[in-house]
């Protein structure tokens, strides 16, 4: 019987039998950790963009702590909001039925509200001189602002078309010129110099791409801004007598 036996059973050689299943088990494992250090990678990425999502959405930006406005409540913020959005409506109301509707566009930016008007409307190209029609559309924008008490910038605007005279070296001065003008005229029809300022941008503001003379006719603007009560409140304010009385008090040695 032993003799048999022998005979039957197989010579053992290589490895044993409990080695191929360890080997599978150990490179399961290693193709499981491999895995998981790559989907952890990706959930990272996952996890920074769905968190920009929700801050944009949130209101969240770039070194901003708070959904809200250093200083301010969320009572502020909700009336200075109600506030916009009724300076908003009651533009649409007085802009209806007046002769340059259509030439004027009314935009809600994070600033505030803005009459956007093209160059055409107010100025001939290269010049800084009131047309006649233009002065009939500004006492009507006059009229409205003289209803709110909010603060207004002037804002002038070119296309990238470069232009050099003697008054306008650059688009700089020109764009600048439109705003001054814009303003002087404001001025005149009784709104305060201290509720208005001026900015010119020249060609580094445009709201389309220059790449054809449509867009360019777009970026060819002046924007006058109705600025946010929240911002206009951070505009510097005017010095009155009282206040340079008080303070040479303060720094008075008795």
């Amino acid at each position: 019987m032993r003799a048999n036996r022998m005979r039957r059973d197989p010579p053992k050689v290589g490895s044993p039998y409990w080695m191929i299943t360890y080997g599978d088990m150990v490179t399961l494992l290693l193709a499981f950790f491999v895995a998981l250090y790559a989907f952890s990678v990706i959930d990272a990425e996952r996890f920074q963009a769905a968190l920009l999502s929700i801050r944009g959405s949130l209101g969240f930006f770039e070194g901003q702590t708070g959904v809200l406005p250093k200083g301010q409540s969320l009572e502020e913020q909700l009336l200075a909001d109600a506030q916009l959005q009724g300076v908003k409506e009651g533009a649409e109301k007085f802009l209806q039925n007046q002769s340059f509707q259509g030439k004027v566009k009314l935009v809600l930016d994070e600033r505030g509200l803005i009459f956007r008007f093209q160059e055409t409307v107010l100025f001939d190209p290269g010049k800084a001189v009131l047309k006649p029609e233009a002065e009939r559309a500004l006492k009507v924008v006059a009229a409205f602002l003289r209803q709110i008490p909010n603060q207004v910038r002037i804002e002038g605007h070119t296309c990238d078309l470069p232009i050099k005279t003697r008054l306008y070296p650059s688009n700089w001065e020109l764009s600048t010129a439109r705003a001054t003008t814009v303003i002087q005229y404001f001025i005149s029809l009784g709104i305060p110099g201290e509720r208005l300022s001026a900015v010119g941008y020249g060609e580094y503001r445009p709201v389309a791409p220059n790449t054809s003379e449509e867009k360019r006719r777009q970026n060819r603007r002046v924007d006058i801004l109705i600025l946010k009560q929240e911002l206009g409140e951070k505009e510097p304010a005017p010095v009155t007598r009282e206040d340079e009385e008080a303070a040479e008090v303060q720094i008075s040695p008795n």
